[in-house]
């Protein structure tokens, strides 16, 4: 009897450990699993940035190079910061006389080589895996002077890889760019930008 005893009273004591060992690891794995923050490192292989532009003949296609871009991105607090830069002095739409008119008289892209945004603040929810539909808002510059500017952006995150995609509208007329209009060509005052990007390592401080 007393043997048995003891037998249940080991049993009970194994289970009750067994349990709060259960428990402890079912409170500390999501903490350890969910990651802190998303660091999205954009490359100049790895992205595209094409404009369009209609005038009333026909629409003008054409594109730029990134130069280098770095965003953070924080899951607790929504917090935002980093930067993205595009090479003023690449744009080409494939027509040189077009071309040279757009960088001497509007982008004057050798005083102003570069285009920038820097996102403060978002409006939704990045989620750590999956697809996430958000705006991001900050400051555009261009031409030497800052615009608030608020860009939809589709981002879809995996352990190992991320894509982001965005479109938004450029008024360069109105933020004071140069209308690079003439009596017989007439163009739209607003430019339509798309930003595609991929990369890797998300989540660099969590070891993957």
């Amino acid at each position: 009897m007393y043997a048995d005893s003891c037998r249940s009273r080991i049993t009970i004591s194994m289970t009750r450990l067994l349990r709060n060992i259960v428990v402890a690891l079912l409170i500390c794995t999501p903490a350890l699993a969910q990651p802190q923050e998303l660091r999205l490192e954009f490359t100049p292989a790895n992205s595209t940035v094409d404009f369009t532009l209609g005038d009333i003949l026909h629409t003008v296609h054409g594109s730029f190079q990134l130069k280098r871009g770095d965003v953070e991105y924080n899951f607790a607090t929504g917090a935002v910061h980093g930067e993205l830069v595009i090479d003023a002095t690449s744009g080409q739409s494939g027509n040189h006389s077009r071309d040279h008119k757009m960088h001497s008289e509007v982008l004057e892209s050798g005083r102003y080589p570069e285009i920038a945004f820097r996102p403060d603040r978002v409006q939704g929810t990045v989620s750590p895996s999956g697809t996430s539909n958000v705006q991001v808002q900050g400051t555009f510059s261009i031409h030497g002077e800052d615009h608030e500017l608020t860009m939809p952006m589709r981002v879809e995150i995996s352990p190992g890889h991320w894509v982001a995609d965005t479109h938004f509208t450029v008024p360069y007329v109105k933020w004071g760019l140069k209308n690079p209009s003439t009596f017989l060509l007439r163009v739209s005052e607003s430019v339509e930008i798309d930003v595609h990007s991929t990369g890797t390592n998300p989540f660099p401080g969590n070891g993957h």
